[in-house]
């Protein structure tokens, strides 16, 4: 664990004493040989059950997909921010990369620790970084709104998780991982104890987010550069997924009366979110409802409890981060040039930048889960297993996925196809590495459509 921890907390200094005209290729290169050393976690030598162990810091089968993909991503948002952030002065820029790292440095605390009330501090702990990214780096004035939102939707939901943890300490008497789950079963039956359930839940749900708490998150994606975006995308609101994963296994004989609203709210959440996206104008607001969408799945999935439901979950969580992490990258190359995200001032970009429409099809394909991609393989676990649950699911499900095939085609269409409007006269050429930061979301959910069993959890 430490031997990517400490790497990571040294390219904070690193960053800082670099000369100014060597900055980003050192701090790319080095955080990209933390990334490949993080793979190695992948190789797990027991079937189930936690590696790496000390009483603090372990991975098991569930963190160890998230904890590759949070140090995957630090190098492609350096990649990805070394344009628009080149005007700035030096120690604007170095002070920007030193948040991205400071935010590896929370997550794989986060999804590493074994003490559920660290998880709860660093999970709070990457409000922070994001917070500052948004509102100091964001686009338009409406950032300190985005950031506001943002910050006390985010609190308002954790601090009932931090008093359900404190009653859970006092009742079994320890808060690690690797006890409670040895630890005899609580007999939950009054109406306090279902409060306490919806305590443990209500914060990773509003991180999720699931449908109705899910106003700041489109709010923080418009307006954060494109950093924050792929971050927020890619791996903070996996942070919901994971602890609610964690959590469920304590929550257990209530789940099953209590779990039916919000499975209801998270499948209505996928239908409402799709049709936004199908009348949506704004490119980079599409791409964040389409994420609320997918969220949704994912909360259905882990809230039914079962292990297909529980793998599917996992395994469209990654997908969907490298797939919405790419799509944000692509919407920030055609706002580079144009300036505008409205889909209709920028259309017809397949004239003009014709192997970037490669990469367009191929994240659209994604997105609307094709075979035989993980986000495909994920969203039919979470399926059959609701469909399984109850037979009435498939209505909603089966008409969600239709929808956001309809606005991924729509998105694609919309900015590749149609005539180049007149106002469009000179856009800078595509460089190469705009087409390496595409190919590095890529090229790894398509190697993952080979060796599915590294991101599928405990489920063998």
């Amino acid at each position: 664990m430490l031997k990517i921890l400490i790497p990571t907390i040294m390219l904070i200094p690193t960053t800082w004493l670099t000369p100014a005209r060597q900055l980003w290729s050192t701090v790319l290169l080095y955080s990209l040989v933390i990334a490949i050393a993080s793979l190695t976690w992948l190789k797990t030598p027991a079937e189930t059950g936690w590696t790496t162990l000390s009483s603090y810091m372990a991975t098991d089968p569930l963190s160890t997909p998230l904890l590759v993909l949070t140090c995957w991503l630090l190098p492609l948002m350096i990649l990805a921010s070394q344009n628009h952030t080149s005007a700035e002065p030096e120690n604007r820029q170095r002070m920007y990369i030193s948040l991205l790292t400071s935010l590896q440095i929370f997550l794989i605390m986060a999804f590493g620790a074994t003490e559920v009330i660290m998880f709860y501090i660093m999970f709070e702990a990457t409000l922070i970084p994001t917070l500052i990214i948004i509102t100091r780096w964001g686009n338009q004035t409406e950032r300190l709104n985005a950031g506001t939102y943002f910050l006390f939707y985010t609190l308002a939901g954790s601090l009932p998780l931090l008093v359900a943890l404190l009653l859970l300490q006092n009742t079994t008497g320890t808060l690690s991982l690797l006890t409670l789950q040895y630890t005899t079963p609580l007999q939950l039956s009054t109406s306090a104890d279902k409060f306490w359930w919806a305590g443990c839940l209500l914060a990773f749900l509003v991180k999720m987010p699931l449908y109705g708490a899910h106003l700041w998150l489109p709010k923080a994606h418009v307006e954060a550069p494109i950093a924050g975006s792929m971050i927020l995308a890619a791996v903070l609101l996996k942070l919901g997924g994971y602890g609610m994963i964690r959590m469920m296994t304590l929550l257990e004989p209530l789940t099953k009366e209590l779990s039916y609203p919000f499975i209801v709210l998270a499948l209505w959440g996928v239908i409402m979110t799709g049709s936004i996206c199908l009348r949506q104008t704004d490119l980079k607001s599409l791409i964040a409802y389409s994420s609320v969408s997918h969220m949704g799945l994912v909360a259905a999935g882990i809230l039914i409890q079962t292990p297909w439901g529980l793998t599917g979950a996992l395994i469209l969580m990654i997908a969907h981060g490298l797939t919405s992490s790419a799509l944000f990258c692509l919407a920030n190359t055609n706002y580079e040039r144009t300036h505008s995200r409205t889909m209709v001032l920028a259309r017809g970009l397949q004239m003009v930048l014709p192997l970037m429409t490669t990469w367009w099809f191929l994240a659209s394909l994604a997105n609307l889960a094709l075979p035989p991609l993980p986000n495909l393989m994920g969203e039919l676990m979470i399926i059959s297993s609701l469909f399984n649950w109850s037979w009435w699911t498939l209505a909603l499900t089966g008409l969600g996925t239709l929808i956001t095939a309809g606005y991924s085609l729509y998105m694609f269409l919309m900015t590749q196809r149609g005539p180049i409007p007149a106002h469009i006269l000179a856009l800078d050429p595509t460089h190469s590495r705009e087409h390496l930061l595409i190919a590095l979301h890529l090229i790894p959910l398509i190697l993952l459509t080979t060796k599915p069993e590294l991101i599928w959890g405990w489920t063998t």
